[in-house]
């Protein structure tokens, strides 16, 4: 079954082109196209659709702006953003305001579909450019605070699971991503913040970065 997506973006081109692209792909159907926020929610179509795919930046109602408008209506259709802009904090306030996938404009379309199709099945996905970003933007804050000199090394399961951390992810969400409860996920940041001597996730991410770990 084809997955049903709604594109919202405010460049005419832009949103054709990308209509054009996943046009060539059997696996995706546009079934509604609008050029801002406000477009897109007074249509209503947000919960007869699979995935939404829409920009960060418009005019009237921005992509978060949307995104909070989605959650105060209670729709949990996931949302990808895909955007030009790579800064960390439109990165963290997409994904606090629910974003479930965010790529720049320039990725493949084989990456875009295969996102399309994550997010259909519940996942959680940042283009790992992005994320990058997000963890440049934390390098700049100092590490003010108790914590062992010399913390216990992590695996390499936990190191993936602080880089989510890093990204904004809560625990359900990256519960989804790897398919384990949020009480696994919930033990094993609970050992993070243990090896590393920390109390919180965002002191976990701080440490991680002035060890080299991230």
């Amino acid at each position: 079954m084809k997955t049903r997506l709604v594109l919202v973006e405010d460049q005419m081109l832009v949103r054709e082109g990308i209509k054009s692209l996943l046009g060539l792909d059997d696996s995706v159907e546009v079934i509604g196209e609008y050029e801002n926020g406000e477009q897109f929610i007074e249509s209503g179509i947000a919960t007869n659709c699979d995935v939404i795919l829409m920009d960060i930046r418009m005019p009237k109602l921005s992509g978060i702006e949307a995104l909070h408008a989605l959650a105060e209506r209670n729709i949990t259709t996931p949302v990808l953003m895909l955007t030009t802009f790579d800064d960390h904090e439109l990165v963290n306030n997409a994904m606090k305001a629910g974003a479930k996938g965010y790529l720049l404009k320039d990725v493949s379309l084989d990456t875009l579909i295969d996102t399309i199709a994550q997010l259909k099945e519940g996942k959680t996905l940042i283009q790992p450019a992005v994320t990058e970003k997000v963890l440049q933007g934390l390098k700049g804050l100092s590490v003010e605070f108790e914590s062992f000199e010399s913390p216990e090394p992590l695996s390499e399961k936990e190191t993936d699971i602080l880089r989510l951390i890093a990204a904004g992810y809560s625990n359900k969400e990256i519960a989804d991503a790897k398919f384990k409860s949020t009480g696994t996920i919930k033990n094993q940041v609970s050992s993070i913040m243990a090896k590393l001597g920390v109390r919180d996730r965002t002191r976990a991410v701080l440490k991680a970065l002035e060890q080299g770990i991230l």
